[in-house]
């Protein structure tokens, strides 16, 4: 599976930029809500799954919250819907990096 993404209209002069810098993706991709942007090109993104548990045959709702990086290119706000990809770690939580907007607030 190769991992292809659409490219921002903006450029950036960002490193940690997989489109505009030399910042390599590899393995998972999520989809969720950016829930606070209140850091420095870094956001918190909100994905909701399911999770099965054997003994009661049923599902329950579960949430986490997945720091990562956000480049000036996609400049993604609070509301957003985007799409994150794994990369190499960049700080000490943030190991994923904002590839795509795929909804506005």
């Amino acid at each position: 599976m190769s991992l292809v993404f659409k490219k921002p209209k903006k450029t950036c002069n960002d490193r940690n930029c997989p489109f505009h810098g030399d910042l390599p993706v590899r393995g998972r991709v999520f989809e969720g809500v950016v829930a606070s942007a209140k850091m420095d090109k870094t956001v918190i993104v909100k994905r909701d799954y399911l999770h099965y548990v054997p003994k009661f045959k049923r599902y329950e709702r579960r949430r986490s919250r997945i720091p990562a990086h956000n480049p000036p290119c996609i400049n993604a706000k609070e509301g957003d819907t985007v799409r994150i990809a794994e990369c190499r770690p960049i700080s000490k939580t943030v190991s994923f990096v904002v590839v795509e907007k795929l909804e506005e607030a």
